[in-house]
């Protein structure tokens, strides 16, 4: 380690006046790690220079003394919820858990109308994640996307803790209703699926909101004025689900460059 001469250090002491801002920037950083060249530097000190200094250490202690007190340090378990799990979604599972309750209430009380249990199960999670990735929910979307975690990555855990939550409640609806199971999850994953892998055009919220709404207007209206399910719920369609959301879910993979920029939310 190479220390500066008593010289440079008596031109620093002055205002730096003589050396060039690479040697400035030199003597700043070596006296940041060498407590014996900051003595040095003390003993040089003029009057004035070293008068000025104490006012400003008892002002800094009088601001420090009197400020709030030092921020609590944010634990691991703050930097895990914020990539799994936005506050903001958890009214959105509660209307998808209610809504699914709903369904299984008035299948029981009504067995002549289609199974709701199945023509809710494609669009139940989609109020989930439809907040998981939108700049017009996540109170700190900004700084959470800017992040070396953001992207597809975050996405796709926020959207695991939306089905964290909603499949197993299917799973219950299903059981006792006594729907098909596959019928009722296949629909749910593709569905999951296909809002991501539009969301990385039209932002996830948009393609969330769209999905559910044509699900709505071309099936769900459509089969309880008729009272009778569609074809696509039909027993022998899972094999139909199956291969969409397995196309789907290789779509999103595809989709990781729309989903790292600050533009991708909504």
């Amino acid at each position: 380690m190479t220390h500066p001469t008593p010289t440079v250090l008596d031109r620093y002491a002055d205002g730096g006046g003589g050396l060039d801002d690479a040697a400035l920037w030199s003597v700043e950083a070596h006296l940041d790690t060498c407590a014996s060249c900051r003595a040095r530097l003390a003993e040089n000190l003029g009057p004035t220079t070293a008068e000025l200094l104490d006012r400003v250490a008892v002002s800094l202690d009088q601001a420090m003394s009197a400020g709030p007190a030092p921020a609590r340090r944010r634990t691991r378990a703050v930097a895990v919820h914020r990539r799994w799990l936005a506050w903001t979604l958890l009214p959105w599972l509660a209307v998808s858990v209610a809504v699914l309750g709903c369904g299984v209430l008035l299948d029981s009380a009504h067995p002549s109308l289609p199974s709701l249990v199945l023509l809710l199960a494609p669009v139940a999670p989609l109020p989930g994640v439809a907040v998981a990735w939108s700049r017009r929910t996540d109170p700190v979307w900004e700084l959470v996307a800017t992040t070396p975690a953001a992207g597809l990555a975050m996405v796709l855990r926020r959207t695991l803790t939306v089905l964290l939550v909603v499949v197993p409640v299917l799973l219950v609806a299903g059981m006792s209703t006594g729907t098909s199971l596959a019928l009722t999850l296949l629909p749910c994953l593709a569905f999951t699926a296909a809002a991501l892998a539009l969301g990385a055009f039209v932002g996830v919220r948009r393609a969330a909101t769209g999905l559910g709404a044509a699900w709505s207007a071309v099936v769900l209206l459509p089969s309880l004025a008729t009272q009778s399910l569609p074809p696509l719920l039909q027993p022998g369609s899972d094999g139909a689900w199956a291969t969409a959301g397995v196309a789907l879910t290789a779509a999103t993979a595809l989709t990781t460059p729309h989903f790292r920029r600050l533009t991708s939310g909504d």
